[in-house]
């Protein structure tokens, strides 16, 4: 099966394996932490640190998407390797995770493979363990009320759209292009690269959970034959949160992003 990717011939998609998890981890941590509309706004005062720890724990929401084998990710084969140890290994990271005095641009050039941009995915029905989650979340902790909320506010009758079995409804989780690499359009080729692919599989839709306008765009207005469906959505500088013992907080403030569920049908109706 071929499936065009639209790409310059420099750059490949391939599916991600276990040898490329760390680099994924790093560019999901990074981005998040230095240029998400949502993350990067709300934790500016400690985000090499807070980057760090993302890290430490993304260990079991990258490996599950990796292990699924549903995982895509972009490689530059015109790469340059900064050391030549990097090029021994096809690539290598840096990071000294005791030094929180480096700032994104430093981490960034410790960044050192061939990997420029993410799409990470599962299968449905091999649901995340929320329990596992609890390190990765304890970082972030208003992921957890995103997600639940956008859940929340999902009108759909579970029935007509979630998965029975397996390779029927694919989830995104994490979407990130290596800082300095945006402005390609990895994202967007990356995304109608994996709703062709899943559709020639079989698979009848993919759920993402999107945190920044240019990704909710790509996914709520796919190319024909797809059709894209916003189910919740919350803006994060207006929702206010009541905590256990009825506070209200802002727990996203001052990120002003618009968080926004994505359905895509791949089958006609």
């Amino acid at each position: 099966m071929t499936i065009e990717s639209d790409l310059p011939s420099r750059y490949e998609i391939r599916t991600l394996g276990p040898e490329h998890a760390e680099w994924a981890k790093a560019i999901v941590s990074h981005s998040n932490l230095f240029a998400s509309p949502v993350w990067s706004q709300i934790y500016r005062q400690d985000a090499t640190q807070r980057c760090y720890d993302l890290f430490r724990t993304a260990d079991y929401l990258v490996d599950h998407q990796i292990d699924s084998g549903l995982s895509l990710g972009i490689f530059d084969k015109e790469y340059k390797f900064k050391q030549p140890a990097s090029a021994a290994t096809g690539g290598k990271l840096y990071w000294k995770l005791d030094d929180a005095s480096a700032g994104g641009e430093e981490l960034l050039e410790q960044m050192d493979f061939p990997l420029v941009s993410v799409a990470l995915a599962y299968d449905s029905i091999n649901a995340l363990d929320l329990e596992k989650l609890t390190p990765m979340i304890a970082v972030l902790p208003p992921l957890l009320i995103a997600f639940k909320l956008l859940e929340e506010r999902d009108e759909r009758e579970p029935s007509s759209w979630k998965a029975t079995g397996p390779a029927q409804v694919l989830f995104r989780n994490a979407t990130a292009t290596k800082v300095g690499e945006e402005g390609h359009g990895f994202m967007k080729l990356l995304a109608r690269y994996m709703m062709r692919k899943s559709a020639a599989e079989g698979w009848r839709g993919i759920q993402i959970e999107c945190a920044h306008d240019a990704v909710t765009h790509v996914w709520s207005k796919p190319p024909s034959p797809f059709k894209g469906e916003a189910v919740s959505r919350f803006k994060c500088d207006t929702y206010e949160h009541k905590d256990e013992e009825g506070r209200t907080t802002f727990p996203f403030q001052p990120a002003t992003q618009e968080l926004v569920k994505v359905y895509v049908h791949l089958t006609p109706s």
